[in-house]
């Protein structure tokens, strides 16, 4: 991923969408290049280094579930479907074809950010082992130490103390908590979230009763810790 800006490539022939998409998510540090026409785009694939692109399915001279074949048989760079067809079977065949998500139109685009910085955040995860303060956290193995003893957490306690930690001493949304777990449902309730962040804190105080997780309020939660 850039080191600066998240700079996504974004093939939609509704002009109009592709403003209003290049305008919102650029206000949150994604850089956008918007292309009308399909060819173009997979052009641009093999000529600029992009971390994502979003991909409408009925564009002009090839349909996108084609463009995710020909995308896939170059590269492995992260797809998300942005689709008004709601055709189950379109999906099904999007995610077979190499696609990571797909997002049915109309939807909030800050949930389209979320699901980037989720997807980016999963491709590009390393599998060592990351010292975090008092905390250790091993991705690719799925272990985080607190004050190094292991904890016994469920995968999506792993994902939410994994978010946490990764946004230490910064307010994370329960939204992003959400969006950004691999084993939590999208379709889950917010309040789901409460209860997972209750079970962690749970654990922590088990080994040190200090309140390293604080509610924000209005927002979600953060993880503080003195450096």
């Amino acid at each position: 991923m850039s080191e600066s800006k998240i700079k996504v490539l974004i093939i939609e022939d509704d002009e109009e969408l592709l403003m209003a998409l290049s305008l919102y998510l650029n206000k949150y540090g994604i850089e956008t290049t918007c292309v009308e026409e399909p060819f173009i785009g997979l052009s641009l694939l093999t000529q600029e280094e992009f971390d994502l692109v979003i991909l409408d399915l009925t564009l002009p001279g090839m349909d996108g579930l084609d463009v995710i074949k020909k995308i896939r048989d170059e590269s492995d760079i992260p797809v998300i479907i942005s689709s008004a067809r709601n055709d189950l079977t379109d999906k099904v065949i999007g995610l077979e074809r190499g696609a990571d998500d797909y997002m049915p139109k109309p939807y909030d685009p800050r949930e389209l950010v979320t699901r980037i910085k989720a997807i980016l955040r999963r491709s590009n995860r390393p599998n060592i082992e990351k010292q975090s303060g008092v905390f250790t956290l091993d991705s690719s193995g799925h272990i985080i130490k607190f004050k190094g003893k292991a904890l016994e957490l469920t995968a999506a306690e792993f994902d939410v103390l994994e978010i946490l930690i990764s946004n230490k001493n910064s307010a994370t949304s329960r939204e992003q908590l959400l969006y950004d777990s691999e084993h939590i449902d999208d379709n889950s309730s917010i309040k789901n979230i409460d209860v997972i962040v209750s079970r962690i804190r749970n654990k922590l105080s088990k080994i040190d009763d200090k309140s390293y997780i604080r509610p924000v309020r209005g927002i979600g939660y953060m993880l503080v810790e003195e450096e």
